[in-house]
Formats: structure tokens, sequence, C-alpha cells
């Protein structure tokens, strides 16, 4: 099994990845990475939850030259929700990358917050076409510089309208960047946009293997915020888990409900990524060994974690995109063992969850919360 080292990457990257809990790349990561450090155009045909992100921001942190102040790099994403995402992944890379300055710019944001950021240093913007078409026409982002241009979900550029704004966008960048299209499918327009836009691509194909999600049975249980505590414990006294993984959307709900099932009696701890290395270490090591049956998580520190026996996974935050939740999920069900996913999906979450149903081609079965025996 590869390492991201002998793809190319510098070892202080790769360091900060092992620290994130990467160890090795995925299919899409492997094939892409060592083309896209020699500069070529890339059109990678990828489903969501194949590590497609990591595939594009490694090579793009990596090229970065920090001496320059311009733009270096550019990623247009479809939605809000997947330049936050992207934007996120980024961070965790470049918070320890000195002088690597970020930016995301989508709708909704402050906009004069957005350029005033844009007059200062930034090497790499992530943002949505409507945003990015808006700073252009009032002057405030300056593309001349862009080497590297990432267009990803292009299809879902396309449903949604936006192809006149990417190329309008796309138009505004040097012609002789580097281009990288990722795309779950690979209608005729986007096939005619990669044409126009790119320079002799090299095609990668990669096949998302369901096997994971088959070996997982899948359930969603109604609740509201206020009971959804609650009806938790009530899951876990019916399910009675030799080892779960619960996760919540932030490090501050994570230690929360922690404090609470600690107090209730559970034998539960906490992963997130304000812990020093040792106290992680030492959650870790008692998890594996049985100490604790519930690991309260966010999705970042559960990365790459790897538990034998893990029998349920709890959500008690549905994540906002299909790839989390196919990391989440699929740290139940290994070694030919049928794993349990319980999502807690209150009224407003139903955007998400319909969003993670047309991911994963599968409607989830929804279960009535259990009554709380007392």
């Amino acid at each position: 099994m590869s390492d991201f080292l002998t793809l190319g990457i510098r070892p202080e990257l790769n360091q900060i990845l092992i620290n994130n809990g990467y160890f090795h790349p995925t299919p899409i990561q492997e094939q892409s990475i060592p083309i896209l450090l020699k500069e070529k155009d890339v059109i990678a045909q990828a489903q969501t939850g194949t590590g497609k992100t990591l595939a594009f921001i490694l090579p793009m942190i990596q090229r970065v030259d920090t001496e320059k102040t311009r733009i270096q790099g550019l990623i247009i994403a479809p939605t809000r929700e997947l330049a936050i995402q992207i934007t996120t992944e980024v961070k965790k890379l470049t918070d320890h990358v000195d002088e690597v300055n970020v930016l995301s710019v989508y709708g909704g944001q402050d906009v004069e917050a957005q350029i005033h950021k844009l007059k200062t240093a930034v090497h790499l913007v992530i943002g949505t076409p409507g945003r990015l078409l808006d700073h252009m026409r009032r002057g405030t982002i300056d593309l001349s510089q862009v080497s590297m241009l990432v267009l990803d979900e292009a299809d879902q550029m396309l449903h949604m309208g936006f192809l006149t704004e990417v190329e309008a966008v796309i138009q505004a960048t040097p012609i002789n960047r580097q281009t990288l299209l990722f795309s779950a499918t690979m209608p005729a327009q986007i096939q005619s946009l990669a044409l126009n836009y790119m320079q002799d691509p090299e095609k990668i194909q990669i096949k998302t293997p369901q096997i994971t999600l088959k070996e997982i049975r899948q359930r969603v249980v109604e609740t509201t915020d206020r009971t959804k505590q609650s009806i938790l414990c009530s899951i876990i006294d019916q399910y009675r888990p030799y080892l779960a993984i619960i996760f919540c959307r932030t490090k501050r709900r994570v230690s929360k409900l922690n404090e609470a099932l600690q107090g209730l009696g559970y034998d539960s701890d906490e992963l997130h990524g304000d812990l020093s290395q040792a106290k992680r270490e030492d959650v870790m090591k008692r998890f594996r060994e049985g100490q604790i049956q519930l690991l309260v998580a966010t999705d970042v520190a559960a990365r790459g974690l790897d538990v034998e026996g893990v029998t349920h996974v709890f959500n008690y935050d549905i994540p906002h995109d299909v790839e989390s939740y196919i990391h989440r999920i699929g740290r139940t069900g290994r070694a030919g063992e049928k794993g349990l996913a319980l999502t807690l999906v209150s009224p407003k979450d139903k955007n998400y969850l319909e969003m993670i149903e047309k991911g994963i081609q599968l409607k989830i079965e929804k279960r009535k919360p259990p009554t709380r025996r007392h």
C-alpha cells in the first residue's frame, strides 16, 4: 500500500496528513496527485466519498509560492456547503504550513469583509460562481495570476444552471493555467466545457465501491432538537452497542454531549482536534480495548480511524455532505460483520437527508424513536 510520500508529497505536508489521520491515499488520490504535480490538466470522474478533495488540494498547497502575494489557486464549487467543506479541508492542512493564506467567497457572507481580505496576500480562493462573478464585476478580485484552477462537481454546476458564470470566471484566468475538472457524471456540456478550456487533459475514472454500504444496515430516527439527547440515550439502551462512535458536528457539541452521557453513567469519552496527541492516543487505546463503549467524535478526529469491532455508528448531528456520511458509517461493518448506522434527523435536516439518499442511491428506512426505559 503506497503512502503520500511516494506520490511526491513533501515530508512536512505528509506529516500534517498523518496528524490529521490520513495515512494512505485513496485510488483517486493515488492516480491524480502525481499527474497534478507535473502541472498537467486532469479530468477526473469520481463520486463523492472517494477522497477527491484531498486529491486536488494537496498539489495546490504544495505548489503555492508564498513569496508571491497574488491568488495562485482557484477552486470553484457549486454550493456554499461544498465551498465551506473544501475550505475546512484546506485550512486543516494550511494552518500548519507557513504563510499559505486561504479565503472562501460565497453568498450569504459579508461582502465587505471579503473585499478587505482580498486586499491582503491571498494565495488560494474557494468560491461559488455567483459570488466570484460579483467580485469580478466590482473589480475586487484579480485572477490574472491563477496558475491552478479546479472545477469541483462540474455536473452539479450544470444542473444548477451555473455554466455561463463558470465560463466567465474561467475566462478571467490565464490561458496557460493548469485546469482540473472533477465530476461524478460526464454530460455532453461538461465534455464540451473540458474541450474548450483544457489542454490535452489526462482522464481518470474511479469506480466507487458500494461494498461498505452493503455491509451496513442504515436507519433514520426522527427527532427534534429538544428531544435529541434523550432519544439517543433510548437508542443506546435499546441496541446496547459493543463499541459505538457517536458523531457531532462541532468540538463544542462533542464535549457537551460526552459530559451529559458521562453524567448519566455511560462509558463514554470524546475525540476532537483540541485534544493533545497524548490524550487522543489514550482515548483511542481505551476505546480499542473496550474500556469505553461510546466514542463521541467530530468528523476530523475520526478520519483514518480504524477500530476492529465497531458495531454501531450514531449520527447525533446529520452530516452536511454525502462524503462525510459515507466516511462516518464506513467505520462500522468491517471484516464481513454487519454494522448498524443510525442517523437522528430533525425537521430542519430534511434537505440533508434527501441529499444523502440521492448520493448513496438508497432510501434509508425510517424508525420511530424508542420509548425511554427508566
